[in-house]
């Protein structure tokens, strides 16, 4: 059994967030710290991710003092306490192909100290030394203790309801090591 591992190349990968409220949605980024996956046999087999907490930028919020102050709360207890957890962590438990390049992945997704199962299908392409490797991953916040203004704990919210789920859409890059 040839083993390969790949190391993710960090400024040639991408992680796009979108959080969805009632009245529209934010998106902005976040970047990967360091992360890899491994290979057996030319097939995904496992691997791991950590994403930097601390790079969470909002891109639809143009005007700088309300980019800041909800940067701010982002950065709170309320959502990802990043005093607390610099880093959130995926680890990939079990791998199921799906056809050529396309994979059902499982793991353990780690967001301020909790960790909950997840799962989701992500395209992984091999290219001799470089690997491409995208996906959306679907995460119910209130899973990780954020709860703000979820329709789970709290009524009456109106238009300012914030949807449990946010999507990360991750584009990765990486370099056979």
């Amino acid at each position: 059994m040839e083993t390969q591992n790949f190391k993710i190349e960090s400024a040639q990968s991408s992680v796009n967030w979108i959080g969805k409220k009632v009245t529209g949605a934010h998106n902005g980024t976040i970047n990967i710290q360091e992360g890899n996956f491994t290979f057996a046999n030319g097939d995904l087999i496992g691997g791991s991710i950590v994403i930097d907490t601390t790079s969470i930028v909002i891109l639809d919020v143009t005007n700088p003092d309300t980019n800041q102050q909800f940067a701010g709360h982002l950065a709170s207890d309320d959502f990802f306490s990043i005093e607390k957890f610099q880093t959130a962590s995926l680890d990939i438990t079990a791998v199921s192909k799906q056809s050529l390049s396309n994979y059902f992945v499982e793991g353990k997704l780690t967001i301020k100290g909790i960790t909950n199962p997840i799962g989701f299908n992500l395209e992984a392409k091999t290219n001799g030394s470089e690997l491409n490797a995208s996906g959306k991953i679907i995460i119910d916040r209130t899973k990780y203790d954020m709860k703000f203004r979820s329709g789970n704990f709290f009524t009456n919210l109106g238009d300012t309801l914030i949807y449990n789920e946010f999507e990360l859409d991750v584009n990765l890059t990486a370099k056979l090591a």
